[in-house]
């Protein structure tokens, strides 16, 4: 079943998208982060279990970030990520945004979503309010990608 989070969710988002970040997969949150954004957050749950986790935050004028995917590795090949990605671009559409873009180590996902590989440069405001906190920066390997609305 796929939903919007609520606080409930938290600590499983927290352990889900931090299982990932241990593998270099993603980067990690912090459990302060999420409850912050959990207004952000969808979630894909089976038996009351959180299989899959996806944000949309906003930027900045009618631009909005597709963040921390992540899906259960034995769930994966079942389209919970595409479902999860979808329901963010429904609500960015919803909010009147005119881009969605991904910051993501699997490009070929959100390719196949619509999504176009574009230059990081294409994001200031991203780069100097989050991404210059990262341990990564500036020597980040994410690749940015972006779909029109």
């Amino acid at each position: 079943m796929l939903k919007k989070a609520d606080l409930s969710d938290s600590k499983k988002i927290h352990a889900l998208i931090n299982h990932f970040a241990a593998k270099d997969e993603m980067l990690p949150r912090s459990l302060s982060e999420i409850y912050e954004n959990i207004r952000d957050f969808f979630v894909y749950k089976e038996k009351g279990k959180v299989c899959g986790c996806c944000a949309l935050h906003i930027c900045w004028e009618g631009l909005g970030e597709i963040k921390s995917l992540a899906v259960s590795n034995n769930k994966w090949g079942l389209g919970i990520g595409t479902k999860l990605v979808e329901a963010c671009m429904d609500e960015a559409r919803k909010l009147k945004l005119a881009q969605a873009f991904a910051l993501t180590y699997k490009p070929e996902f959100f390719k196949k979503l619509g999504f176009k590989r574009v230059p990081k440069s294409k994001f200031p405001h991203k780069i100097w309010r989050e991404c210059i906190n990262c341990p990564k920066f500036p020597n980040c390997d994410e690749v940015p990608m972006i779909k029109e609305l």
